[in-house]
């Protein structure tokens, strides 16, 4: 009996410690859907952050305020890759060059945030120069009549 009492309750200690352990069910993630037009991802965060940081390596930035803000523009060119490959076109082959421009334009704004966060002004001016060349691979590619030129205003 003493026995038997005694795995009773180690049964109701045991019971609660174990469903409390358990996490709760996830709610499932939302689902991503693109709201923008790609032509307005262009014109209001590709471009704008693209001649802020043109005009930053220009010559060396007076201050680390300067430098770390060209990284976060960076950082935002590398976020609109990534909202780019939300809106790929319908076709299979044309959503297939459409995904690996968006990772070439991606990788390149990250080399870039790399260079602004060392602060090394010849290396950001290299990474701008391919940065502008992805953008324009991905232009040609598409065939928008729009060419990313450094140093242009």
């Amino acid at each position: 009996m003493f026995h038997a009492r005694f795995m009773l309750t180690g049964l109701i200690v045991i019971v609660p410690v174990w469903s409390q352990a358990q996490p709760p069910p996830r709610p499932a993630p939302p689902r991503l859907e693109p709201i923008a037009e790609a032509k307005l991802l262009m014109e209001g965060l590709a471009h704008p952050n693209f001649k802020a940081l043109d005009r930053l390596v220009k010559e060396e930035p007076m201050d680390a305020e300067a430098w770390h803000f060209g990284r976060g523009q960076s950082l935002l060119l590398a976020e609109t890759a990534n909202l780019l490959m939300l809106r790929p076109p319908k076709s299979p082959r044309a959503e297939a060059a459409w995904m690996a421009r968006a990772m070439e334009f991606r990788d390149a704004a990250v080399k870039m945030a790399k260079t602004t966060a060392a602060k090394d002004l010849p290396k950001s001016q290299a990474a701008l120069l391919s940065l502008a060349a992805t953008c324009n691979r991905c232009h040609e590619t598409f065939r928008v009549e729009m060419r990313v030129k450094p140093g242009e205003k």
